[in-house]
């Protein structure tokens, strides 16, 4: 290590050992924890990051991309210590083609911080994970998040990338046109590789115009099945939905005592309608006509932008509000996303499970599109607990595949999932292993992760 150190000086002071940046970068945010990494660079182009990848090449060094290490599975944890490249400091939009609804950035800036820059253009990129996760985090884990119902996820929205190899050479993949029939999509396979086939320094982003109209409602429903139900229903009638949450009664009472809201304690949805006026309006009353005949109890309308920002905040801070509603815990977080039509039994008996075990575990989830999420309460330094946390989230893993699913709809496999990937892809996760070692033959691209070991 101390002869890479030495080959990348150029870096300065944007390359260190300090104990306290090695530390920041060694933890998650999940129960997951790792060894620190040896080393943390922060390059600011694409250059410097070429340079950084040939000489860890050279020297045999393992190297981990960084973003806002905001992932929930360890993605981003260096198992093998090696060199962690953050790129915070690679944070900038370097352009916006406002006619073809295209942004070109770099890795580090974040969702927020990239919808501020687009305010003016009338554009915005809708992909919202709830975390301001850096967008090219955002693209290794191939997220999703509250508006994925409506305008897809960083697979639907990546149009494009710049990406360093493991032996320090710079391609680009895909291009800037609506689409294209010119041979592999190169693209495609780097979103959500996890940066085990490389490091991003750059993305072509789609956009998507900002609403005419938006509303926004809580909408309350007397048992767990009903909600599901009702969501079933409206994706089947084919209703345009913006956003469509689910949170159960035990998510919405950690809501309540963190953020001071008073929604009433049952299973509700959040729902959200973008369009022109009349097509909101519309929306919203078709919506609510299904959503009675499943035993709705009404609306709680968030009358203006202020209701509605504190709505998704509350949202997005679901996560805090559940570790804190049991002091001293940290958390298992886990989700899985099936087929519409299995929706409401895999959540029905996901939370029976839970239900039957001695640890909380809260239900939530972009329900729109079939995925959930259990946040599985737990002492850390109690083996019991963490024992039956496992077990829990295993057998949702194992009842997705049953029922046609997938073990992660949105947080990817990093360490936490990585025991389950044999049995959902059988003989073609070998072939995901092939190629990895076809660009990475001496497994340094943040090994450990999605691939055979």
């Amino acid at each position: 290590m101390d002869q890479l150190i030495a080959e990348l000086g150029f870096l300065g002071d944007r390359i260190s050992r300090a104990r306290a940046v090695l530390d920041q970068h060694a933890q998650s945010e999940s129960h997951i924890r790792s060894r620190r990494p040896d080393a943390v660079a922060f390059p600011q182009s694409t250059d410097e990051v070429a340079r950084i990848v040939a000489a860890c090449a050279r020297h045999g060094v393992p190297m981990i991309g960084w973003g806002a290490g905001t992932s929930l599975e360890g993605h981003a944890l260096a198992i093998h210590g090696g060199l962690t490249v953050d790129f915070s400091r690679m944070d900038k939009v370097l352009a916006i083609y406002p006619e073809d609804m295209l942004a070109v950035i770099q890795p580090g800036i974040t969702r927020e911080r990239l919808n501020e820059e687009l305010r003016a253009t009338g554009l915005f990129f809708p992909v919202d994970p709830g975390a301001n996760a850096s967008l090219g985090g955002m693209a290794m884990t191939r997220a999703s998040g509250t508006t994925a119902v409506r305008y897809g996820t960083m697979r639907d929205n990546v149009l494009g990338l710049e990406v360093v190899l493991a032996n320090g050479q710079t391609i680009r993949t895909g291009s800037s046109a609506p689409k294209s029939s010119a041979g592999y999509d190169l693209t495609a396979l780097f979103v959500g590789s996890e940066g085990t086939l490389g490091l991003v320094t750059e993305l072509t982003l789609r956009l998507h115009g900002q609403p005419e109209a938006v509303s926004s409602a809580v909408c309350t429903f007397p048992d767990i099945a009903s909600a599901v139900d009702c969501v079933i229903a409206t994706i089947q009638t084919g209703l345009p939905m913006a956003r469509i949450e689910f949170l159960d009664a035990e998510t919405v009472a950690a809501c309540n005592a963190f953020t001071g809201e008073q929604l009433p304690l049952s299973p509700l949805l959040l729902v959200e309608f973008h369009g022109s006026p009349q097509a909101v309006a519309e929306q919203a009353q078709r919506f609510g006509d299904v959503a009675r005949d499943f035993g709705s109890s009404g609306f709680q309308w968030a009358k203006g932008q202020e209701d509605r920002t504190r709505l998704w905040k509350m949202r997005h801070g679901a996560y805090r509000a559940i570790l804190a509603s049991r002091p001293g815990c940290t958390a298992i977080v886990t989700d899985v996303c099936v087929p519409i039509s299995a929706l409401a039994e895999a959540v029905e008996e996901t939370q029976a499970d839970i239900a039957a075990s001695p640890v909380p575990g809260p239900i939530l989830g972009h329900v729109g599109d079939g995925n959930f999420h259990a946040i599985l309460l737990i002492r850390p330094d109690d083996p019991t607990e963490v024992a039956v946390a496992q077990r829990l989230s295993a057998r949702m893993a194992e009842r997705a595949l049953r029922l046609g699913g997938t073990i992660t709809g949105e947080h990817g496999i990093g360490m936490g999932k990585l025991g389950y990937m044999s049995a959902e892809h059988g003989p073609a996760w070998a072939v995901m292993g092939a190629i990895k070692h076809a660009l990475d033959p001496m497994a340094l691209m943040n090994p450990g992760k999605v691939v055979p070991q």
